[in-house]
């Protein structure tokens, strides 16, 4: 990768660490889940809310480092309006850029997050928010299991 392609992407998961977007508490949502990441501190709950098999809203609320913050903000805005068909088809192929690993589809600006998989440790932090979705869109009546890193190797294929 290209230094400035680098400093463009680094710029980008500032800028969503700044100013996340749908950073809010979802009153109606139809189902929720929290994440934590004890090694590095991130704790967040990603909100959903379904109109049948559509995403029509999804927001989260956390604290974290700027990757696992970037990367829910990048997720929230991406995710509003897909199905459940494609939001497993994009966790899959933005699990597999993060692990460095990518499938070659088209993640728009989540492609941002590829570098993670540079530095292992940081996969944990840009997976977690899209790990804690999974476990809300799979959720039985809005009762989510909740998602943790806590015994998972650096980065590796649980995170």
């Amino acid at each position: 990768m290209s230094a400035e392609l680098d400093e463009l992407y680094q710029s980008i998961i500032l800028d969503h660490n700044r100013r996340p977007k749908n950073f809010r508490e979802m009153e109606d949502a139809t189902t929720k889940a929290d994440g934590m990441n004890p090694l590095c501190g991130d704790q967040l709950t990603v909100w959903l809310k379904l109109d049948g098999e559509q995403i029509t809203d999804v927001s989260f609320r956390g604290q974290g480092c700027a990757i696992s913050k970037a990367s829910a903000s990048m997720m929230t805005q991406i995710l509003k309006g897909k199905s459940r068909a494609e939001t497993d088809k994009m966790f899959d192929d933005v699990h597999a850029l993060v692990t460095g690993h990518p499938t070659g589809a088209d993640v728009g600006p989540l492609k941002a997050l590829g570098g993670v998989s540079r530095f292992p440790l940081r996969v944990k932090c840009a997976s977690l928010a899209w790990h804690a979705m999974k476990s809300a869109l799979n959720a039985v009546d809005g009762a989510a299991t909740p998602v943790s890193t806590e015994g998972e190797g650096p980065g590796g294929e649980g995170a």
